[in-house]
């Protein structure tokens, strides 16, 4: 044998300290343990803060010394076999679905409307992780080789409600829902990070952008002058086609939203239910039309009283057929209608933007898109023209 020195094998801690950045530049300290090819997490509720005095310095030294010493102390427990493997932390055993149930129940609270389609995502996204994992699926168990599988599955799924395969956009929803979710669970502490930050892109659906269905100002016109059975439902879609307000605040919104300026212009302010913006936005003369008369109601009471959002869909799918509209007409449509309507009469787009209460101009530029759309296809019609 040779005089060299062997290296000294270096052995591998079944518990680490490992730091999660959080708000203001501070730290939350967890421990991650593998042990047995399993992984579990244990959030300590010890934070590091930015080291900007001597003070913090001291604090976050005795902050790491108490650290060490927890996790000193779970190594001789998890090797007396007293910690086990079962007991760390408890947040990581939550199963996935509750809590993805748990979402979907927030959802279906705190809006109204077109949100509850958001609620239905959920339970269906509950469905399949159910058929992909089983039930029993923790958050202990969600690392990037799951949520592979996950990407797997999905591509070859079919739908809960009628069997037939998912498209690339259904597809990718689940896929960003799931991402949501692990998010929010890394808001409660539940995992550390999110394993969808490993995978790279080519390997999600990408799917393709949805066609942008809006009623031109004919159509609306034609609509105005078609009967509808629930004239609540009429007047609150014509009133969306003229402020585009979402389902969900046209549904909430109360006499006492509605308010005038000195020089006896309509305002509506209110908070926003999908993002929980404040708003105040300008109602025209034409919006103001398919308000119903206010009548004795008081500040709070209900502007449009819809019975239930069931069956509002169905109602306007029957009326706009009946105005000769082959389209697929939701009452989300009417907020489509409005930014087309508005960028057609070359309102800017920044102002289109601030009327619709977009967070991003990017939402608004799909509009933008549509409208040029529209005009080459008209330029185009003049082709061939002159033989």
């Amino acid at each position: 044998m040779g005089n060299k020195s062997k290296k000294q094998a270096k052995v591998k801690e079944p518990i680490r300290i490992r730091y999660k950045a959080i708000s203001n530049d501070n730290q939350s300290i967890y421990l991650d343990y593998y042990y047995n090819g399993k992984r579990e997490y244990e959030f300590l509720k010890l934070y590091l803060v930015p080291e900007t005095s001597p003070e913090n310095k001291e604090a976050n030294k005795a902050t790491l010394k108490l650290a060490n010493a927890i996790k000193a102390q779970r190594i001789v427990e998890l090797q007396n076999n007293r910690h086990g493997f079962s007991s760390t932390g408890g947040k990581s055993k939550v199963h996935l679905i509750e809590y993805v149930k748990t979402i979907a129940d927030k959802k279906r609270e705190l809006a109204g409307g077109e949100e509850r389609g958001s609620y239905q995502f959920y339970l269906s996204l509950a469905y399949h992780l159910k058929q992909y994992s089983g039930d029993k699926t923790s958050f202990k168990h969600l690392d990037k080789k799951y949520c592979m599988g996950f990407i797997e599955y999905i591509k070859t799924a079919k739908s809960m409600l009628n069997g037939n395969p998912l498209n690339e956009n259904t597809q990718r929803q689940y896929i960003k829902r799931l991402a949501s979710v692990i998010n929010s669970a890394i808001a409660d502490e539940m995992i550390p990070s999110n394993p969808f930050m490993q995978i790279k892109p080519e390997d999600i659906p990408k799917g393709h952008s949805a066609e942008v269905c809006y009623l031109t100002l004919d159509e609306v016109r034609s609509l105005i002058e078609t009967p509808c059975y629930y004239l609540n439902i009429k007047n609150g879609f014509l009133f969306s086609c003229f402020t585009g307000l979402r389902f969900s605040d046209v549904e909430a919104l109360t006499w006492g939203k509605l308010q005038k300026d000195s020089e006896g212009n309509t305002f509506i302010n209110f908070t926003q239910k999908k993002t929980q913006k404040w708003e105040n936005l300008p109602v025209s003369r034409e919006a103001m039309k398919f308000l119903p008369e206010r009548g004795l109601a008081d500040r709070d009471d209900l502007v449009f009283k819809f019975q239930s959002g069931g069956y509002i869909n169905s109602v306007i799918k029957t009326w706009a057929k009946s105005a000769g509209i082959n389209k697929k007409v939701t009452f989300h449509v009417a907020r489509h209608t409005n930014a087309t309507l508005l960028l057609s009469l070359e309102v800017p787009i920044e102002t289109v933007s601030k009327i619709l209460g977009h967070s991003d101009i990017k939402t608004t530029q799909i509009y933008a898109k549509v409208i040029d759309k529209s005009k080459r296809d008209a330029v185009n019609k003049l082709d061939g023209l002159t033989g």
